[in-house]
């Protein structure tokens, strides 16, 4: 089983900490409750990171255990534990959702577009998009089409991309997980 070390993912916590609080979203005449209210920022938050591992995931067609636990588990150390189950549950079914209502190719620039503003935020995306293609210990070729497209489109040049690549594989191997 692949995890990023809890140094690397609290460094990214700390990264999206750091930024502060995103602009508030007004919506009129809706009467939100706690419950809302809370679903709404973790997707604020969290949403465009999810569906950025969903897509890698789901990128060879199959989407498997390992994947899906080195997402949930990037996802709760980023939140400081604060996501349960159930948000990070629904945020995959809408990825999925998502995917088959609109395709993959528009999906994708959909993320990237919602990322590649906050370096930071895209970093941290292409790294965790990086953690789950790593998952299984095999990077299909349609995940490194992926994850090449999502450098690109985050605005991450081929040396940074290379320096995160490296960094991610460093902690994966002094963590005792061989990588393929």
């Amino acid at each position: 089983m692949i995890w990023l070390s809890n140094s690397t993912l609290s460094r990214l916590r700390d990264q999206l900490q750091s930024r502060g609080q995103r602009a508030s979203v007004v919506l009129p005449n809706v009467v939100l409750t706690p419950d809302v209210l809370e679903l709404l920022q973790i997707t604020t938050e969290y949403g465009p990171l999810c569906e950025a591992m969903y897509l890698m995931m789901s990128a060879d067609g199959t989407v498997s255990n390992d994947e899906r636990e080195v997402l949930k588990g990037a996802l709760r150390n980023l939140s400081g534990d604060s996501l349960r189950s159930n948000h990070i549950e629904a945020m995959l079914d809408q990825a999925s959702k998502n995917i088959a209502d609109a395709g993959r190719p528009a999906r994708l620039a959909d993320v990237l577009t919602a990322l590649r503003d906050d370096p930071a935020r895209a970093e941290v995306a292409f790294i965790l998009a990086a953690a789950i293609a790593f998952a299984d210990n095999a990077i299909a070729d349609e995940e490194n089409e992926t994850l090449n497209a999502m450098a690109e489109g985050l605005g991450i040049d081929e040396a940074r991309a290379n320096e995160l690549l490296d960094n991610v594989e460093s902690d994966l191997s002094r963590d005792g997980v061989e990588t393929v």
